[in-house]
Formats: C-alpha cells, structure tokens, sequence
C-alpha cells in the first residue's frame, strides 16, 4: 500500500540518529579498532589480560556489526484509507498492514520508553503494556485491536498523524 501520493495519507521514516547514542556506539567501537590495530599490527598486547588475536576480531566484528545495525535500523509508517502499515527494518522486511476493521480504538498518547516498554526498539511492554515500536521521543500512536492486544507506534510528526487520523478514522481519535 503505497500512500505517499495521497494528500491525506501519512508516510514517517525514524531513525536511530540520537547524538548520544552514536557518542556511545561509536566510542565503543573506536575502542575496539584502537585495541585490534595495537595488538595484530604493533604486536603489542591490548589490556592486562589481553584477548587472543582471533578472539578481538571477532569481537571487533561484533561491535562494528551492532553499530551497522543501529545505522541500518528504521520504522516506518503509513497511514491511508485501508488503514496503518507499520514496518521496523530490518527486523521486519514486509510492512505489517492493519486495516481499520481490525482497530478498536486509537489514541495519540506520550509515554514513557523506558518506564514502559524498558527503552526503545522493538519492545514488548510489561503488565498489559503491549508491543511498542520506538524510535525516540515520547509521543505515540497506541492501537486497541478487538482482540484486547496493544500495539504503540512512536512518531515525531505528531500534528501529521493527527490529521490523517481525523482523515481515516474520524470522530474516534482519543488523546492523553
């Protein structure tokens, strides 16, 4: 379900691109480069009890591999008259189409990521809270399907979502 051609539709692309994430992921890596080029080219052992060559590569290869991941990493959002399409790359490769018949409530909401859903990503909360997809932020779309599960969707457009929902689904928008 392409949307982005309608005017009323909604299309949102999120990713991880936080200053004090990259700050971290990347500190660590820059760690791990340092100690592997000091060990296998300067032949200098890296630490006090230092890894095996073998061993630092891999986990080099371990640290630059979560970090492409975090790069590669997005959620995806469209909102049309058959309903949302949600997608978390690469976790998810096909979108997961929710048609309106399926939706019992929607709501824009704020939340919590880490009170709730204990951080962002792809979480599943504790005590009824549901499946959430964050990105960043606090703001979210939270779907009641018919069959009592809960799904948030994060967002950082919310006024657009806002619009498309009164579009798609009028006069059934609650807010917190």
């Amino acid at each position: 379900m392409d949307t982005r051609s309608n005017t009323n539709s909604f299309f949102e692309r999120q990713s991880f691109r936080q200053w004090w994430l990259w700050t971290i992921l990347l500190g660590i890596a820059a760690l791990f480069i340092y100690g592997l080029i000091q060990q296998f080219y300067f032949g200098l052992p890296w630490g006090d009890r230092p890894m095996s060559n073998a061993m630092l590569i891999c986990f080099t290869m371990l640290v630059c591999g979560i970090l492409l991941l975090f790069w590669l990493t997005r959620l995806e959002t469209r909102i049309s008259k058959d309903g949302i399409a949600v997608r978390f790359f690469p976790f998810f490769f096909q979108y997961k189409n929710i048609s309106w018949n399926e939706v019992s409530s929607v709501q824009l909401r704020k939340y919590s990521a880490i009170r709730e859903f204990g951080g962002w990503g792809l979480r599943w909360g504790l005590f009824g809270r549901g499946t959430a997809y964050i990105v960043c932020g606090d703001r979210g779309l939270q779907l009641v399907f018919k069959n009592g599960k809960k799904l948030l969707i994060g967002t950082q457009k919310e006024e657009a979502l806002r619009r498309a929902l009164e579009h798609y689904y009028p006069n059934k928008l609650a807010e917190i």
